[in-house]
C-alpha cells in the first residue's frame, strides 16, 4: 500500500487568530461576570475599543501583548474549571485573596494592575496548583 503524502495546512490568518482568541476571551468575560471595564484592562484595551472587538467582524488589530493576555487569560479560566467545581471555578477570579500574588486583592484587580507579567504569574500559580508544573 502507497503512503499518502500529507500536505501541511497553511496557518492561519492572523485575523482569524485574532477572531477566534476574541471570541473565547468574550466568553470567559462573560463567564466570570467581568464589568466591561475590567474586561477591557484586562485585555488592555480601551472600552471603547473592547465593545467593538467582542462582536463579530472586528477589523482592528491586537498587539503581542494583547494576543498574549487573552491566551493567558482563557488558560487562566480553563485551570480554573479543571482544579476546582462550579460555581467556585466562576468566580475565584473576582473574590478576594489573600495568596502571595494578590495580598488581599481581587486576582483579576492584580492581573490588571500588574500586567501582562502579573497575568502569566496566575496562570503559572493554577498550573502549579493543579500539577501542571
Amino acid at each position: 500500500m502507497p503512503l499518502a503524502i500529507v500536505q501541511p495546512r497553511p496557518d492561519p490568518a492572523p485575523e482569524r487568530i485574532a477572531e477566534v482568541a476574541l471570541k473565547a476571551y468574550a466568553r470567559v468575560a462573560e463567564a466570570w461576570g467581568l464589568a466591561l471595564r475590567e474586561a477591557a484592562a484586562l485585555a488592555d484595551m480601551s472600552e471603547s475599543t473592547w465593545k467593538r472587538a467582542r462582536k463579530p467582524g472586528f477589523a482592528g488589530e491586537l498587539t503581542k501583548d494583547q494576543m498574549l493576555r487573552l491566551s493567558a487569560v482563557i488558560g487562566i479560566y480553563k485551570a480554573l474549571e479543571l482544579y476546582f467545581s462550579a460555581p467556585l471555578s466562576r468566580g475565584w477570579i473576582t473574590r478576594p485573596n489573600s495568596g502571595p500574588l494578590f495580598g488581599g486583592a481581587r486576582p483579576v484587580d492584580a492581573a490588571i494592575d500588574g500586567g501582562l507579567p502579573q497575568i502569566l504569574a496566575i496562570r503559572s500559580h493554577l498550573d502549579a496548583l493543579r500539577g501542571g508544573a
